[in-house]
This record gives structure tokens, C-alpha cells and sequence, in this order.
């Protein structure tokens, strides 16, 4: 019977008019009312569990939510709302949107709700990418003083994607590709990838390309693993390491060929990936 009896509060809960109502007597009932009122309890009770999912998603406690909810039903404009309930679920879910960015930021949640913040990326940790991130931002690079330095600059090296090319089918002749097959595919992949407006769409539209492979000849399990070593994988979460910029942009990026050759898990993977069409190591 308490079980009922607890099913049944919850759903008066969910009416808008119930709850308009229990919102009006607890704000007319003055001081107090919400810590002394059982009904407030519950309230809060079924709050937690109503925006329990949402916390989660957010990476809150469910109890959180609850907390934001109790200030938004607090609010005069809840009581007056057409729907207090559509009111309380939207502050929640800006609070909780606001604690994930704040949390994210390393900034209060007020700055978090601020355009001129939000619009920043989380902070991250060195340790987080592959390559060590003063490698390449900017924002740790100083230009030498050339005042001090008596050597004559050494011009940067520079590769073109015709070299980039015939590095990347010497490399997979080298792995184990016939040359014929891993120069047609190559071939395919970069005139493709000149069409696209990314390596992202490019890999995702080679991916799907059922009669580029049949015309190659290779197996599924081969195309895909050489378009992740060609073009990268395209994980937005690998997007700065080795792994997410593939061949083709290390090597125009001035990546020397031989650094390939002791990555092993590049080279197992292009071994592996190779088809059973007669060639071998040469």
C-alpha cells in the first residue's frame, strides 16, 4: 500500500498543475517550508531521479540536477510558467551545461556560461597527444636570433606530393605490397582525396567505395587498413597524432621516409594489410 502510495505521488508530480500548486502552497507557507514540508522531500526525491539521466550525461551527480531544479522551482516565473516543469527541465539542463564547461575550463560556472569563454576548447594536459603539443603551437615557438648564430640557416625540407607518393609506394612495397597494386591504389587514393574537401570526407567516401575496391582487387580488411595508414584515422580524437594524420601528411610535412620504417606498428599493420597477390619483401 506505501508502495502505491509512493507511485502515485510520483506521478502527481509530473502534472504541471500538481505541481504549480505544491510550488504555490510551499512559497505561500513562508520559511522553512522546504526543509520542514515531507512533500518537499519527495519532490526532490523524484527531481533526482527525473534528471538523473541528464547528470550522467553531463558527468554530474544526479543529486546536482536535483539541486539546480530546487532553485529553478523557487523562481516566481515557475509558479506563473504555462509549464513549470518545462521551466525547471530547462534550467537544469543549462546548469548542467554550465557545470560541464566550467568543470571543462577550469573556470567558475558563471564564466563557463559567458560567450566570451565558452567558446574555448577544455584545457588539456600535455600528455594527452601523441606529439608533445610545444612541437607545434605556436604559441612556444620563438624566432632565433640570428645575431647569435654564425652557421647559415639550413633550408627546411621540403616535399612535394608527387615525392609524398612515391614514398608512401615505396614504403608499402616494402612491407610487402606488390608494387603494381600498391601503386594503383595509392594513385586512387590521392586522386580521390584531391576531390574532397578533407581527409576526413575523402577516407569516409573511399571507405564506401565498393567498386574502387573491386576494381583493385583487394579485400575489405586490406582497403580499409591502408586508407587509416594512407590518409589517417579519422577518430577526431587522434586528429594530432601519427595515427590520425597518416602517411601522406607526415611525409608532406617533412617526415623523412626512413622514420617510417622503424615505426613497428606501422609496418605490422601495412604487412599485415597487404594482399595475397604474389609480390613479397623485395
Amino acid at each position: 500500500m506505501e508502495m502505491m502510495s509512493a507511485r502515485d505521488r510520483r506521478a502527481r508530480f509530473e502534472d504541471s498543475e500538481a505541481l504549480r500548486a505544491l510550488l504555490t502552497r510551499l512559497h505561500d507557507a513562508g520559511r522553512g517550508a522546504w526543509r520542514d514540508d515531507p512533500e518537499a522531500a519527495a519532490l526532490m526525491r523524484h527531481a533526482a531521479d527525473k534528471y538523473a539521466a541528464l547528470a550522467r550525461k553531463h558527468g554530474l551527480d544526479p543529486w546536482e540536477a536535483a539541486s539546480a531544479a530546487f532553485e529553478a522551482m523557487r523562481g516566481a516565473a515557475t509558479r506563473r510558467a504555462d509549464d513549470p516543469w518545462a521551466v525547471v527541465t530547462r534550467a537544469v539542463q543549462v546548469t548542467c551545461i554550465g557545470e560541464e564547461r566550467g568543470n571543462g575550463l577550469l573556470c567558475s560556472v558563471h564564466q563557463a556560461r559567458r560567450p566570451r569563454y565558452s567558446v574555448f576548447h577544455d584545457a588539456e594536459r600535455f600528455s594527452d597527444r601523441d606529439n608533445p603539443l610545444i612541437d607545434y603551437h605556436p604559441a612556444f615557438h620563438v624566432e632565433p636570433d640570428t645575431a647569435l648564430d654564425e652557421q647559415e640557416p639550413r633550408p627546411e625540407r621540403v616535399v612535394s606530393a608527387a615525392a609524398a607518393v612515391e614514398d608512401t609506394i615505396a614504403f608499402l612495397t616494402w612491407v610487402g605490397w606488390d608494387p603494381a597494386t600498391g601503386r594503383a591504389v595509392v594513385e586512387y587514393i590521392v586522386a580521390r582525396l584531391a576531390e574532397a574537401s578533407s581527409r576526413a570526407s575523402a577516407f569516409e567516401s573511399l571507405r564506401r567505395d565498393r567498386q574502387a575496391r573491386a576494381l583493385l582487387d583487394l579485400p575489405r580488411a586490406s582497403w580499409t587498413a591502408l586508407l587509416r595508414i594512407v590518409l589517417g584515422n579519422p577518430d577526431p580524437h587522434l586528429t594530432h597524432t601519427r595515427a590520425g594524420r597518416g602517411m601522406l601528411l607526415r611525409l608532406l610535412i617533412g617526415e623523412p621516409l626512413d622514420s617510417f620504417f622503424t615505426d613497428e606498428d606501422l609496418v605490422l599493420t601495412a604487412g599485415l594489410a597487404a594482399p595475397d597477390t604474389g609480390g613479397g619483401r623485395p
